[in-house]
Formats: C-alpha cells, structure tokens, sequence
C-alpha cells in the first residue's frame, strides 16, 4: 500500500467510518491492510482513529435504533469475523495471517467485546495454534500471535480460553534472548494471564489460589526491568515492556523491587523527552500513559476508609463467608511494603530519578487519560509535605492547572466539575495551603482567581469527603487572605457562602474551625463580606450572622475561638453590628459574657461547668475581647445608655477590665492595654448619671 495514496484512502474512510452501511467490503478490507506491521507509524495510528470511528459510529447507530449496546457487539462480532477468520486461517499465505493477527489485536485496543466474541468463536483458536505449528521459524508470526494472546488475556472470558500449549510456548519465548521484540511480547501476554488468573481468583471462593502468583510476578518484572535498562535502544517494542511492568508494578513486592532500582527508573524515565513537546501519535501516547501508571502504582498510598467504606467492606466479608454465617471473613493482614512509610519512601525514590519532570512533560499531552493520571499522581507525591516544594519548583501548579483546565465543566460556572478531576484539584489545595499564594500562583491575581472555582467545586461536590472539604477551605481560607479580589471572587461564588456557613455548625473540630477561619478571612478582605455580617441595616439578619458567631467564639477550641472572635471584633466596627449584638444581649444575656470571657477565662456563664480553674488570658483573644467592648462601646454609636449599663453591669464587664489594667490576668502590651483604657473611661462614664 502506498504511504501517500493510503493516506489519502484512509481520508476518506474516515469521512464515511460512522456509518456501517457507507463503507463497502472493499473498504474495511483496504483498513485491514493499514494495520501490517509493515505500514509506517503515521498510517497505523491513522487506521487506529478510522477503526475507532467507526465502533462508535455503529454502536450509536444500533443503540439507538435497538436500545441494546449488545445488539450493537453482534453487529460488529458480524463485521470483524469476516475480515479476521478468512485470513488467520489461511495456511498457504503468511502475509495474511500476519495481517489478520495484527488487526486482531488492533480491534482488542479498541472494541475488545467484539474482538472478545470473535476469539471464544469455535476454531479461532485452534487458527492460531496451527499459524504457529505451520511457520515455526516465522519471526512476524510469532511477533504477532505473542501480541494478540497478550490483547486477549486482559479479559476473563478471553483467559479462559487460552490453551496450556500456547502459555507453555509463550513461556519459551520469553526466555529466549535472539528476538528481544518477541521476547517482550511474551512476557507482557504472561503478566497479563498471570495477574488476570490472581484477579479471577480473589474474586471467587478459593482466594488461596491468588497466592502462587507473586513469584512468576517478580520473575517477569525482572526480566522487563532488565530489557528497558539493557535492550531500551534495540527495542521496538517497548510499549509491551512498559505495559507488563504497569500491570505488574500493582504487587506489593513489585513496586518495592522497581522503586529500590534507580538505574531503573531513571532508564525509564528518559523514554520521556524533557526539551521539546511529545509526539501525539498512538504508540507514544500508550508509552506514556504506562510509564505513569507505573508512576502511579509506586506512589499510591492504601486507600483510606470512612466508616461506611468500613462497613460495607465488612459486610462484603461476610457475603463472602457464606452459609448465613453472622461473622465475616478476617481482614486480610497489612503487607508492610503498603504501609505509609514505605509509600513515602517510594514516592522520594521516584521524584529523585526524574519523576517530576515526567510529569511536566505529560501534562501538555492532550489526552484525557494521562491528565487524569496525572492527577493521582501530583496527589500522592504532595501527600507528603517535605515534597510540595520539589513540585512547586518543577511547574507543577502549572501542570495540575492544565489537568483542571482539560474539562470544560471547570471553566462553566453552571456545570459540576467531573469527579475525576477531584485528585488534582485536591493536590493544588494541598499546595495552596502550606505554601503562600505568591509562591504557587506567582505576584499576579489572575492564576489565583481562575484557582477558586476549582477549590470551590472541591468544597460544594456531592462526592468530595470530608478531608477534601476541609483541604477546600484551608487553601480558600489561604486565598482570601491574599487580596481584595480573591476575597470578592470567592464570596461571590454561587453556594460557598451558604456551604461555609453550614460547615461552621459541623461536629468534626477542624472542619468547623476551617469554615469560621476562612469567614473570619472574609469579612476582613471582603467589603461584600463585611456588609453580610455587619454593615448591612437590616439588623434581624445580622443578628442570626453574629449569633453563630458569638457561639463560635465561646468554643473548646482555641483556633476557633481565635477566628470567630476576630471576624466580631472586624464586624462590630460597623454601628450595625454592635446594635445585633447589643439586641443579642438583651434576648439572652449571654453575649456580653462570651466577650467578657474572651478577656477573662474565669467568667462563667448559667450552664457552664465549674472546673475550669484557667485564669490566665489567651493574648489574642484578650486583644479581639477588648477591640469588641470599645467598638460596642464608642459613644458615636449611641446605643441606649440605660439598658447598656444594666447588661455591663449583669456581665460584669468593669471588674474584667479593672482585672486586666491591673495585670491579674497576664501581662499584655499597648496593643491591648491602651484600647483597655479607652473601654474602661467609657464604662466609667455610662456609670455617671446623664445630664438634663
């Protein structure tokens, strides 16, 4: 086939691939042909699109028209058998049996129901076994079948069928060292059916036949470990080598023997150019997509369980158990290769072999499946602290924004993000919060406001946990404090606001601390913010704003306190706010108190406990306690004289400040004691009886 009129030919299949009854028996047979191993790369990956349309084109067609998705595999089984039976069975011709083989595997890549259907056909099997015994010195047969069984033992239906002679010579291929192409090829076809054997095992009754495994595991992985740091060069096939280790690197024991071997990694790595974009065709995609799967796998720390996870975990067990029993299998013990630690130990081992700058490189790959990949990858390495400034360092804000940037459901205000992105957006809040915002966004605001829809589609998501709603509003709480604009953008974003304050009622400790931290970043970065809580005149919604936080200011926990109480002492600058609080005071005579308390640890309030014997004031919260009192206080504000000092007079607010003035409750500076002064001169006049 010419390259050129291929090409071409190729063209115009492509315009017509999405219609079944467009393209002749002629034409399908011209995309057979595309697929020798003989055709140059561009072509392949050409055929690879046409075929790819074409499955869609007739799946869509015939689910529509059936409703059924299996109507559509029989349609398709219909089509293929046509093209690949007539030639794998063809015993004068190897050329055809070559080419059938070829497309094959090709039709596994891309529609392996159909593909699947066709190989359990009675005699395709058999069609193989014989292609071998009838040209047992033919290289590209041997290439081929070696591939093909490979595409097929990734599926349980196919695995089942593959007979003892062909995983026997399969074994023998992988062992031989004059075809190191075919020697790949074998190797990945074993791992497939090894792991595929374990998986079909674990999920049966008799999980001890999973065991045997590990051994032929760690055998394989060395024999492909050893190809890319030795054969690298000479092999053209290394898409089979990285795809074995990927499927292989999953074991625990695996993962510690590639992670442990840095010429390894760093021979592996380098299949990766640095300097210039990555070629798009299919077979470098496939390379890459591995190399970060097996990136992935080291990295990947155990999956942590909320209590239902735990639960439904548990009572799978007991399925399992059987026989109506109420006690459920025992949990399968920790491997310590999968501990923490360990995990962490991988994931420096990867970065100081080169990972990250893999990483950088994927990342302007337009491919969804890599960009995703690479979410979970970013999450896992910044899951560790000491790593986030490697990654910031190596462009890694940059590359998870093009990971979030790739769906258009980040950019629409109106469409929920797609939970696959929620990895990434969480390894940028994971950066965002321990670092400042300069640092990971750089001096401008730009890449911190496109950086909040994100973060706030991490926080309002119906599948977001609660570590990834608590890491949301750490890196807003970050965020807002940066500028006036990232401030307004957050709180002007739909739902937060509503989701935050909802958060500061929650019973977990650090999630309420997080959403008061992040409104106390608001209101004090925010004018629209402000205007919610205190400088709006409508006092009765005021006053439901400032009672939360009253509450939150009297919790058991200090950064709370701390927070709660510096978005009252913000607030109750505005003559709104001390009136709601005032209000609040006189309905339930408490929030004078929880000021006061603020100032002095002893004040207690009806139905507090008796054995808090603190006496000493937090600095900052007697600070924030004496900025709410002369806010409250300032004469400008004109609250009632007469009822104002009966409720001082009921909280006992002159004898705290006399208290603080006089040092018994710690030592402050000016910073707290001049304002304490100016509280005191006002509570002493609102004593002096008015002039008439």
């Amino acid at each position: 086939m010419n390259t050129h009129n291929g090409d071409l030919s190729l063209d115009s299949l492509m315009r017509k691939s999405q219609d079944v009854v467009a393209l002749l028996p002629d034409e399908l047979s011209y995309l057979v042909e595309a697929f020798a191993p003989s055709q140059p790369e561009p072509s392949r990956s050409k055929a690879y699109l046409v075929l790819s349309a074409f499955c869609q084109g007739t799946r869509s067609q015939n689910t529509q028209e059936s409703g059924s998705n299996n109507s559509a595999t029989e349609v398709l089984e219909k089509v293929f058998q046509r093209l690949i039976v007539p030639r794998i069975s063809n015993h004068q011709e190897q050329d055809a049996i070559v080419i059938g083989l070829s497309f094959f595997s090709a039709l596994f890549h891309v529609d392996w129901q159909s593909a699947s259907r066709i190989f359990a056909q009675d005699g395709v099997v058999e069609y193989v076994t014989d292609a071998l015994d009838l040209f047992p010195s033919s290289a590209p047969v041997a290439l081929e079948v070696a591939r093909m069984i490979g595409q097929a033992s990734g599926h349980k239906a196919c695995r089942a069928l593959v007979p003892e002679e062909i995983t026997t010579w399969l074994e023998n291929k992988s062992r031989q060292a004059t075809d190191k192409n075919l020697r790949a090829a074998a190797a990945i076809a074993l791992v497939k059916l090894s792991r595929g054997a374990a998986m079909d095992a674990s999920e049966g009754t008799d999980a001890s036949q999973a065991a045997p495994s590990t051994s032929k595991d760690m055998e394989l992985a060395n024999l492909l470990k050893g190809m890319v740091i030795s054969d690298k060069d000479s092999l053209s096939s290394l898409n089979d080598v990285v795809e074995g280790l990927a499927y292989l690197s999953i074991d625990p024991d695996v993962k510690h023997a590639l992670a442990n071997d840095p010429k390894f990694l760093q021979q592996l790595f380098t299949l990766v150019p640095r300097r210039k974009p990555l070629p798009t065709n299919t077979s470098n995609s496939s390379l890459l997509f591995g190399i970060l799967l097996i990136i992935s796998n080291l990295c990947a720390y155990r999956p942590r369980l909320s209590q239902e996870d735990a639960q439904v975990a548990k009572l799978k067990r007991m399925a399992k158990a059987g026989n109506g029993s109420n006690k459920a299998m025992p949990e399968e013990p920790l491997n310590a290769l999968e501990d923490d630690a360990t995990v962490r130990s991988r994931c420096r081992q990867a970065l100081a072999s080169g990972a990250l700058d893999v990483l950088s490189a994927a990342s302007g790959v337009e491919s969804q499946g890599i960009r995703l990949t690479l979410g979970k990858i970013y999450l896992s390495i910044v899951e560790d602290k000491d790593n986030r400034g490697k990654v910031l360092q190596s462009g890694g804000v940059r590359s998870l924004s093009r990971v979030i940037q790739s769906s258009p459901s980040s950019t629409s205000s109106s469409t929920p993000i797609d939970t696959s992105l929620l990895p990434a957006i969480q390894a940028l809040a994971k950066l965002t919060i321990t670092s400042s915002p300069l640092q990971v966004f750089g001096p401008t605001d730009g890449a911190m406001l496109d950086a909040i829809r994100p973060l706030s589609q991490l926080l309002l998501h119906s599948s977001s946990n609660l570590l990834q709603q608590f890491e949301a509003l750490m890196a807003l709480t970050n965020l807002a404090s940066q500028s006036t604009g990232c401030a307004d953008r957050i709180f002007s974003t739909p739902h937060v606001l509503n989701k935050v304050e909802l958060l500061m009622l929650e019973d977990h400790t650090l999630i309420r601390r997080a959403a008061t931290e992040l409104i106390c970043n608001l209101i004090g970065g925010s004018e629209k913010a402000f205007f919610r809580y205190g400088g709006s005149p409508d006092v009765h919604a005021t006053k439901s704003k400032l009672q939360v936080l009253l509450a939150m200011s009297d919790m058991d926990d200090l950064p709370t306190r701390l927070a709660a109480s510096g978005a009252l002492a913000t607030v109750t600058s505005a003559s709104t706010a001390c009136q709601a609080v005032f209000e609040l005071q006189l309905d339930r005579h408490r929030a004078f108190s929880i000021i006061a308390r603020l100032i002095d640890p002893s004040v207690t309030l009806e139905d507090d406990d008796l054995d808090d014997d603190e006496t000493a004031g937090n600095p900052g919260l007697v600070h924030r306690g004496v900025v709410c009192l002369r806010h409250i206080l300032d004469p400008q504000y004109a609250l009632p004289r007469i009822s104002l000092a009966e409720e001082i007079e009921k909280a006992g607010l002159v004898n705290v400040v006399v208290r603080l003035l006089k040092g018994e409750l710690g030592s402050f500076d000016t910073a707290v004691t001049t304002p304490a002064a100016e509280v005191l001169r006002y509570l002493i006049e609102l004593r002096q009886p008015t002039n008439t």
